[in-house]
């Protein structure tokens, strides 16, 4: 049995919104990350899909993503306000509590406020739409890069509704050590996104980039299983209680039967439970 606060990433399959709630429902899954653009692609309108996330009986852990949000000019950030607003309204529409957003890659404009100035305006802007904002390093970043960047970040916001969100496969790829754990408030920490890769996939990728967005896997198929398990048990560790999610995003997987990848997803559910979750369980029940 797939455990409740294990989200599948519906990117891993192809075809249509409503196939991929019917099918991660009918794989064991109950809450399920969604994408803008299976909204926006639904060929009944977004009404409709809307109509269909709500209906489906799954809980919804998520919207992906806002991208370049911070540093920007005085036009161009005023266009991303306007972006920003209306995934914020997605969210509230779908019952989505988290929207989430990815450090930016463009260097800074020269009229550009404080990044921490927009971050916590976007913070403001969820708190009325009852949305948390998530917020992540990615390693081809201009200038926040890591998670302890990401939560210096957090940090440096100090909003109750900006959060930080982790990615196993940013951790992997970057050998980051963890000890920034130490200075992490668990209660900040909004999500933890799980994948691994193969050693193979990243050997010609100095930036990690295309890696990143085109050669993940699941956990327990990759390279990395017993590195990755003991980044999950750190960070049960350190406190969190949170949300797991599988973002997996694998140009094989797409030419693939929705089946077929839903069989790699429920079997690195039990991985992620047996090899990580209940042995982490253990010394908390004995404390």
């Amino acid at each position: 049995m797939i455990q409740d606060n294990v989200s599948f990433d519906p990117i891993a399959l192809p075809g249509p919104l409503v196939g991929k709630l019917e099918q991660a429902r009918n794989a064991g899954f109950t809450q399920i990350m969604l994408w803008g653009s299976d909204l926006a692609n639904h060929p009944g309108g977004f009404d409709d899909a809307v109509r269909h996330v709500r209906s489906s009986g799954l809980r919804i852990s998520g919207m992906q993503l806002l991208r370049d949000f911070e540093g920007r000019s005085a036009v161009r950030h005023k266009y991303k306000l306007d972006i920003a607003m209306e995934a914020l309204k997605v969210c509230r529409a779908v019952g989505a509590p988290l929207l989430l957003v990815s450090s930016s890659t463009e260097t800074p404009a020269p009229d550009a406020q404080d990044p921490v100035h927009d971050l916590r305006k976007l913070a403001n802007l969820g708190v009325p739409l009852n949305v948390r904002i998530g917020y992540k390093a990615i390693p081809w970043a201009h200038s926040v890069r890591t998670a302890g960047d990401a939560w210096a970040m957090v940090s440096a916001v100090d909003h109750a509704n900006f959060h930080l969100v982790l990615d196993t496969l940013h951790l992997l790829m970057t050998g980051e050590d963890l000890n920034f754990l130490g200075s992490v408030d668990p209660q900040r920490v909004a999500l933890l996104q799980l994948a691994d890769f193969s050693d193979a996939i990243v050997a010609n990728d100095p930036d990690r980039k295309s890696a990143a967005n085109h050669g993940r896997v699941f956990p327990g198929d990759g390279s990395h299983s017993a590195r990755l398990a003991a980044i999950v048990r750190e960070i049960d560790r350190a406190g969190y209680r949170g949300d797991y999610s599988f973002l997996v995003m694998n140009d094989d997987y797409r030419q693939l039967p929705s089946g077929v990848v839903l069989e790699h997803a429920k079997r690195s559910a039990n991985w992620l439970t047996n090899q990580v979750l209940r042995r982490a369980l253990q010394p908390r029940r004995q404390r």
